[in-house]
């Protein structure tokens, strides 16, 4: 393969990556001083429908969905302690 077929192919996959991570940018984005107030909101609604017990009326699929996003969520937070503890085990003291 000639440098210029490997440049060739190599900017074919790099167009095609970035075009990717443009679609998500706006979602990787930390949120916006104006979109703290509506996060607020969302949690004080989240809290208001616990303690109503609201989430009683979910569907089944619905509550899967959530159930499924509350995992990964606990899954993300343990790969970042392990990641931070620098072992699997306990902390090295």
């Amino acid at each position: 393969m000639s440098i210029a077929r490997a440049g060739a192919v190599i900017g074919a996959f790099a167009k095609t990556r970035m075009s990717t991570i443009g679609h998500y940018k706006s979602e990787l984005l930390p949120p916006s001083p104006a979109e703290i107030p509506q996060a607020i909101a969302a949690a004080t609604r989240v809290v208001g429908s616990a303690a109503t017990f609201k989430f009683m009326n979910l569907t089944t699929k619905e509550a899967l969905l959530n159930t499924i996003v509350a995992v990964e969520v606990i899954c993300w937070f343990f790969v970042g302690e392990v990641i931070g503890k620098r072992a699997l085990i306990g902390y090295k003291v």
